[in-house]
């Protein structure tokens, strides 16, 4: 809860003062010339200027139509900020009227022989993709960029679809000289305005007067349809325009361990909560999570996709048939999907092609394969719903939207315990999800229509232990086995980032995130059988652990297992630290030293505990004739710590560190 209201209180900390108005097409040679960030000598591009509006247009006989229009300059500094030089812009094409986007003004600027030289986007830089049958994405690449180059363009959204605005980010991964957006609403709507992140814009508010001119024919003789006269009548009404402005506006650094660094970005968004157009009968949109989830499970691709069943009804009974319990069932079941369906890496909460053509097709979208599940799982008997998701890419939505989701999973309640089941991934298990799915909370949704909020957080510590046993010869080499055993998401993470590869693939990335190893007889267990352990093993050489200096003998305690860099090195930190599920990374190593030499020293064991037992670290060296027994464990007994923690977390990682860069001498006896 302390992470939520950081959220949400942390974008009032920040007074700006403000650039000068800027115009497309201003581009000077002195601008061109600019080698380097004057404000971050480090980034690859910058934001000159970007001045978005959004506005209503009223359409004959059609109503309102919200229109965004943005104009953007970007500097681009090195060949790795080309990419600011390409633009997205998604729109929805779900209903008709469709949304409409256009490009205009789009140009890149160079510096030639101290002139500046203009090139025009041309049509093969520009195309529009369908992603399903709710969206479609207009794309432009601009033309002739280069080291230096200037690029900037306008694109002008037009939407029937008065529900929200596109959200206003003021804040990017590169810095921004000066960020202006303006809205002017019309008296008739109310929106909610959700903030955040932690700059506080400087805000103007001023009320316009509009006119809307009617021109309607009517007839003068009722008895002569062609006799006809245009009647013109207008209407006044008024309109609040907001301004907000920010400049000199820093880069968003992402750094380790953040769920998503555009969780922390200013940003602006615009949800429409009431519509006055006549002051007897307004019309209250979405106020509270309730009146979300109702809208969604009444869109089309949604709640009547849940109710079909009869595409599955030959399948289900000899599915559940040797299924005694309730959770025999649903493994049945979620097996079952996860064995025929395939998904098409498409995010979304409403069906694109529909439940049946999905599951005679074997494919489907995020929607079709988890809704497919809850419906035959109902089948079955037990009791399902499906859960509204943001997964980590989308960000944590605090506040009522429609636009708060993108996915979709599904939640099954047995003797008050809830499974979370998602059957996109081959290799997740119920309350082993992927790990986009972890981020805060889902919305269930009951068959009556009720809802309610659910942890998606992993509740089980995963574990990544491993066993060593190694000897060391007379002239410093190691060799030996070692044995490593993954369980629940650490389990999870391993098939899904590694079974894809051959095994030559794999013991190559192995080789090398253990220091230049040499691995053989490598085998794997229980590889596909995800319901068991995981557990690798394999021979290894490695000649680089050990020093040998004048007679003696240096090495790192865990050898090439050590942590040798503490990943917090920032003064202060804003962000909480997100660890993504509870973890215990143990290492017990058993070394053989060689003949003729005896333990000089060893460092000394330390037992490192965070505040509120959060976290711990615990190092101990045994020493026993000719062998070293060395155990090392850390435990996270916490998916998430708030900023507020960084000081000790930095702390307790540079203790861990330091120990295991500690070093075990041996001499000759």
């Amino acid at each position: 809860m302390k992470y939520l209201s950081f959220l949400v209180m942390a974008f009032f900390s920040f007074m700006p003062s403000f650039a000068q108005k800027s115009e497309l097409g201003k581009v000077t040679v002195e601008e061109l010339k600019e080698k380097s960030c004057p404000s971050d000598s480090t980034a690859t591009a910058a934001v000159l200027f970007e001045k978005g509006r959004t506005f209503f247009e009223y359409r004959q006989g059609e109503g309102f139509d919200v229109v965004t229009e943005v104009d953007i300059k970007i500097k681009i500094y090195s060949k790795e900020g080309y990419n600011w030089a390409n633009k997205t812009v998604a729109f929805y094409v779900g209903n008709s009227p469709k949304e409409e986007v256009t490009f205009e003004k789009a140009v890149t600027y160079n510096l030639v022989d101290g002139q500046i030289q203009k090139s025009k986007l041309k049509n093969e830089g520009e195309f529009v993709e369908k992603k399903n049958k709710f969206w479609s994405e207009h794309k432009i690449t601009m033309p002739n960029v280069r080291e230096g180059s200037i690029v900037e363009y306008r694109y002008i959204i037009r939407s029937p679809y008065i529900s929200s605005f596109p959200e206003w980010s003021f804040q990017k991964s590169i810095p921004v000289n000066y960020s202006e957006y303006t809205t002017s609403i019309p008296e008739y709507f109310v929106y909610n305005i959700y903030r955040k992140g932690f700059l506080q814009p400087k805000e103007n508010i001023e009320k316009k007067h509009k006119t809307i001119v009617h021109n309607n024919k009517v007839s003068s003789n009722p008895r002569e349809a062609y006799d006809t006269k245009t009647v013109t009548k207008s209407i006044s009404y008024s309109e609040t325009v907001t301004t907000y402005k920010l400049d000199n506006i820093p880069a968003l650094r992402d750094e380790m361990y953040v769920n998503n660094i555009r969780n922390y970005s200013t940003i602006f968004q615009h949800e429409l909560s009431v519509k006055k157009m006549s002051e007897l009968n307004p019309e209250y949109f979405s106020e509270t999570w309730e009146d979300v989830v109702k809208k969604i499970y009444e869109t089309d691709g949604f709640g009547n996709e849940l109710s079909k069943v009869n595409y599955f009804e030959n399948d289900i009974n000899s599915i559940v048939k040797d299924s005694k319990t309730a959770i025999e069932k649903v493994n049945a079941v979620y097996d079952f999907i996860k064995t025929r369906m395939n998904w098409d890496g498409t995010y979304g909460y409403l069906c694109d092609k529909g439940v049946r053509k999905a599951f005679d097709d074997k494919i489907g979208n995020v929607a079709e394969i988890n809704l497919m599940l809850t419906a035959m799982l109902r089948n079955a008997g037990v009791e399902a719903n499906p859960v509204l998701v943001s997964t980590r890419s989308n960000g944590i939505n605090l506040f009522p939207s429609r636009n708060a989701y993108n996915y979709i999973i599904t939640a099954v309640e047995i003797d008050n315990n809830v499974l979370l089941l998602d059957a996109t991934n081959k290799y997740a298990l119920p309350n082993i999800m992927p790990i986009r799915n972890l981020n805060w909370f889902g919305r269930l949704i009951r068959n009556n229509g009720s809802s309610s909020e659910i942890d998606l957080m992993a509740k089980t510590i995963s574990k990544n232990h491993i066993n060593l046993m190694a000897n060391i010869d007379q002239n410093g080499g190691v060799s030996g086995k070692i044995k490593e055993v993954y369980t629940d998401y650490e389990s999870f993470v391993f098939r899904d980032a590694n079974n894809s590869l051959s095994k030559d693939s794999y013991l190559e990335r192995l080789e090398k995130q253990r220091s230049g190893i040499e691995v053989e007889e490598y085998t794997v267990e229980n590889e596909k059988e995800l319901d068991k352990i995981l557990m690798e093993s394999y021979s290894f050489k490695h000649n680089n652990s050990v020093e040998v200096i004048d007679g003696k003998m240096y090495f790192s305690p865990l050898l090439f297992l050590s942590v040798t860099e503490n990943p917090f090195k920032e003064e202060t930190r804003s962000y909480p630290i997100d660890f993504v599920y509870p973890n215990q990374y143990k290492k017990l190593l058993t070394l053989t030293i060689p003949e003729g030499y005896t333990v000089e020293s060893v460092p000394a064991p330390i037992n490192v505990v965070f505040s509120e037992n959060l976290m711990s670290y615990k190092f101990n060296i045994v020493a026993k004739g000719n062998q070293l027994q060395i155990i090392s464990v850390m435990d996270v007994n916490t998916s998430i710590l708030p900023a507020e923690d960084y000081e000790e977390l930095k702390v307790f990682f540079s203790e861990m560190v330091k120990k295991q860069k500690e070093k075990i001498v041996l001499k000759k006896a």
